[in-house]
């Protein structure tokens, strides 16, 4: 016959070792005490906040996120990449004092636009 030895049972490997530490400011705190209020938890009362935020993040399902696909991903690092270089050229321009550029640098910046036209149209008509 087993003894009952009382007390508390083990939790064995469910053991919760990580803790999440969450920061509220006064708006969002009192938003959580009239979420607990509405399920009458008191907010004050050691031991009530812990398990009812736990339960209640767990037991949601996620919501997947619309995805930006890779190309047009790796078309706006492209984009961000051009921008960059347009503007160390023009911050060399500015610092050498040039008042108007040179024709090499005017046939450069030519292309860039011709090139941003183009991706703009291209982006326009996968969608």
């Amino acid at each position: 016959m087993a003894i009952n030895k009382g007390g508390r049972k083990r939790l064995g490997d469910r053991k919760r070792e990580h803790a999440i530490t969450l920061r509220f400011n006064g708006q969002e705190l009192e938003k959580v005490k009239t979420i607990l209020q509405s399920y009458n938890l008191d907010f004050a009362k050691r031991g009530s906040v812990g398990p009812f935020l736990r339960k209640l993040i767990l037991n949601r399902e996620t919501i997947k996120e619309k995805r930006v696909p890779d190309e047009i991903s790796n078309l706006n690092y492209q984009l961000n990449k051009i921008g960059s270089n347009i503007n160390q050229l023009v911050k060399v321009a500015n610092y050498k004092n040039m008042r108007s550029p040179n024709a090499c640098l005017d046939r450069e910046m030519q292309k860039v636009s011709e090139l941003m036209i183009e991706l703009i149209e291209t982006i326009n008509n996968e969608n």
